[in-house]
């Protein structure tokens, strides 16, 4: 895996998730360093991670972006309070970031990052989003706006507007929660600045906790990979929630039928991962006429099973368009509202 300078703006459970895949890997922890704004959180990443750079305060960013140029300019940070740092990263250096994960709620991605647009614009590191509902071109926006802010500050009144052109790329990544467990699906977006080396860096870093990573050629397909497997562990609960409360009411004692509900939907999973057969086949292979199965089946059927799912996946495609333009203001080009 390249080993590149990570900066993990956000440390919340996602980004801890990428982390710990990334370490369990051999990743080196000198690598990376993380920025968030609760203590306490802070205090429990470098409690499980010793020796990890985990910072906070005003400047905590920019310092994890820009870099610190000597250590005594870091201690002068501290001094003055403009970071807080964990007592083994004080006297430590810090490099510039070569990769910027944005790792914050959706809500506040924006103020983040458009206070860290000058930073970015300068160092141009891959920034990496894992935010939901934020595209790639209100990143690009985001950053503009404090680039553009910075540079007009200093001698004129008038705005001075930053170019795409002049600013990173970026990669927008839609995980989901299995990767808390390493066990997850991502989906990801380049917008088309990003060099093929770039491209390997963030499949490496989401390949640590996910056993699927798949690339979309249209940033619109995000919304659908949020749709499938972004939201999509949710579906298999409550399918597994569903069968659990049938078991109960025929008779079955709870906890029996959770371990055969989970264990039929791990096994099942694990079939269609490993068969050449595709999904169709594999059902009608265990289906046999006029058996238990097939009355199990044209029951879902009935009960317009296909249809629902449909809707459903259709529903969170949606909503994750819509997220956009509540967020932002407006949606990507190739999105259909």
């Amino acid at each position: 895996m390249l080993q590149s300078r990570l900066a993990f703006i956000g440390g919340g459970n996602m980004a801890e998730a990428i982390l710990g895949g990334l370490l369990a890997c051999g990743y080196p922890l000198s690598q990376c360093v993380v920025t968030e704004p609760l203590q306490a959180r802070c205090e429990f990443l470098h409690s499980k991670y010793p020796g990890l750079q985990v910072i906070s305060g005003p400047q905590a960013n920019h310092l994890a972006v820009n870099g610190s140029e000597s250590v005594s300019h870091t201690a002068d940070l501290v001094n003055n309070g403009a970071v807080h740092i964990n007592p083994t990263a004080a006297s430590e250096s810090f490099p510039p970031a070569e990769v910027v994960i944005l790792a914050v709620k959706p809500q506040v991605l924006r103020g983040v990052v458009s206070d860290l647009g000058e930073t970015l614009h300068q160092r141009k590191p891959l920034v990496i989003s894992i935010a939901a509902g934020i595209e790639t071109s209100a990143i690009a926006r985001f950053m503009a706006e404090g680039a553009s802010s910075v540079t007009s500050g200093s001698d004129s009144t008038t705005p001075v507007q930053v170019q795409d052109q002049d600013l990173p790329p970026v990669i927008r990544v839609m995980p989901n929660t299995p990767a808390l467990v390493n066990e997850g699906a991502t989906g990801l977006y380049a917008t088309p600045d990003t060099t093929p080396a770039q491209r390997l860096v963030a499949e490496s870093l989401l390949g640590a906790v996910s056993k699927q990573v798949s690339w979309v050629n249209q940033e619109s397909l995000i919304d659908t990979v949020t749709g499938i497997s972004g939201s999509g562990p949710a579906y298999f609960f409550l399918m597994m929630e569903a069968m659990e409360d049938a078991a109960v009411k025929l008779g079955m004692d709870r906890e029996t039928a959770k371990e055969l509900t989970i264990q039929t939907c791990l096994g099942a999973a694990k079939m269609a991962q490993s068969s050449a057969d595709d999904l169709k086949t594999l059902r009608v292979k265990v289906t046999s006429p006029q058996g238990t199965t097939d009355a199990a089946i044209k029951t879902f059927e009935k009960g317009g099973f296909r249809e629902l799912v449909a809707e459903s996946v259709k529903a969170a495609d949606l909503r994750s368009k819509s997220l956009a333009v509540e967020l932002c203001g407006s949606a990507s080009k190739d999105s259909k509202l």
